[in-house]
């Protein structure tokens, strides 16, 4: 038996855009505006375009690889075609063995069903037999967290609680090919986290798996490879972390202060002992590089950098003069480096890293890069926040009541 479960040779998807006239009595009114507005007739050729163009690529038995790009990139249109949800325009694809879809979790629920009813109907929907339902029952009820609710029709039902229950059955099919798509979106992040428990479980199992998520943490947690696909091309195939770069530099805002400035950053990175890198444990060290060219002649400068996370907020900040170091002059076509070496006791969550060549005395910021990389921070324990404090339980116990609380 061949070890590929996944593949798609060549394969275009061609998509019309605009409008469809399906009758004369719409077709009619249509052409009657367009000659009194003077707008030219769309000719058939002209509405179409290609949301896929030349894909080709395999996943084997047991991996995981993700698919990341911004949106309209043709993510989902690639996810549906191999669910066989929707047929390439041309091009071969291959699916080996069992396939379970998360791509719309709460597709096939019935409003006026309850939640125990719509697990059997989804279920079956998904290949499961009312055996294999009844044997998995509690589990998947377990796991939606809404036991509460399950007698309940779902029209009733927040779009949490619909992701959760859909995302439950669906997980249990015991796939051999499970499809991922930013399923994690939705529902609190206890669920969200029980969540890629769950699908790094799987994985474990030996499922193979196509996650497609814009939350790259995400990406880089379960996928050791990842497809980067832009405007329905493949950009690359590659490690995680290579194509995670390479998306975020494609809408990287670089900001300088001035394009003519007498001194600019040519290089920065952030590396851990392997090399350069974007992901990170909590508490692992960390270097960063950073490299500055002068113009001109410039004098009294430092190097500034901070991390920000997902909602902007300066998490850290520090600087070449903060740390004991002078400021420094450059001579025109002089070079200045340095390296920060930082312990990452940082919560999980991403973070950007933004550079700056500053001067103090006179407040002026030469030229900045923001974001000059995009790190993500895993934790093996469960913490919020901001900051990690490595915390540990040392002592917990249960005292019974005194006798003067008991009830006589």
């Amino acid at each position: 038996m061949s070890d590929v479960s996944l593949r798609m040779e060549h394969v275009y998807k061609k998509f019309r855009k605009g409008e469809t006239y399906n009758s004369l009595r719409d077709l009619l009114p249509a052409l009657t505006g367009k000659m009194f507005h003077g707008q030219e007739l769309d000719t058939g050729e002209r509405r179409e375009f290609w949301a896929l163009q030349d894909i080709s690529f395999e996943v084997k038995r047991g991996e995981a690889l993700g698919i990341i790009g911004r949106n309209g990139a043709g993510k989902s249109t690639a996810l549906k075609i191999l669910s066989r949800i929707m047929k390439p325009t041309k091009g071969e694809m291959i699916v080996n063995g069992r396939l379970s879809a998360l791509i719309e979790v709460a597709a096939g629920f019935h409003p006026d069903l309850s939640g125990l009813e719509n697990i059997y109907l989804h279920g079956t929907i998904l290949g499961m037999t009312r055996r294999e339902i009844q044997t998995k029952l509690d589990q998947i009820i377990a796991f939606s967290g809404i036991e509460e609710f399950i007698d309940t029709p779902v029209k009733r039902y927040s779009s949490g609680m619909y992701a959760r229950l859909g995302f439950s059955v669906a997980a249990h099919v015991d796939p051999e090919v499970m499809i991922v798509d930013e399923v994690l979106s939705v529902g609190d992040y206890v669920f969200q986290q029980r969540c890629l428990e769950r699908i790094k479980t799987v994985i474990k199992s030996g499922t193979t798996v196509l996650f497609v998520s814009h939350d790259l943490k995400a990406v880089t947690e379960i996928c050791p490879r990842a497809m980067l696909l832009e405007h329905g091309k493949v950009l690359t195939i590659d490690r995680t972390d290579v194509a995670v770069r390479k998306y975020l530099s494609l809408s990287k805002d670089t900001f300088v202060t001035d394009e003519k400035s007498s001194v600019y950053i040519s290089n920065v990175r952030i590396r851990d002992r392997a090399g350069e890198q974007s992901k990170f444990d909590s508490g692992q060290t960390a270097w960063i590089d950073v490299e500055v060219i002068a113009r001109e002649a410039t004098e009294k400068l430092s190097v500034v950098i901070w991390f920000k996370d997902e909602t902007q907020y300066i998490i850290f900040h520090t600087s070449t003069e903060r740390l004991g170091f002078p400021p420094f002059s450059l001579k025109a076509g002089a070079t200045y480096r340095c390296t920060f070496e930082l312990d990452l006791n940082i919560a999980y969550g991403t973070f950007q890293l933004v550079t700056e060549v500053h001067r103090y005395d006179i407040q002026k910021g030469y030229d900045r890069k923001e974001p000059a990389a995009t790190i993500f921070v895993g934790s093996s324990t469960a913490v919020g926040g901001a900051v990690n404090c490595f915390p540990r339980l040392i002592e917990s116990e249960t005292v019974a009541a005194s006798s003067q609380y008991c009830e006589v």
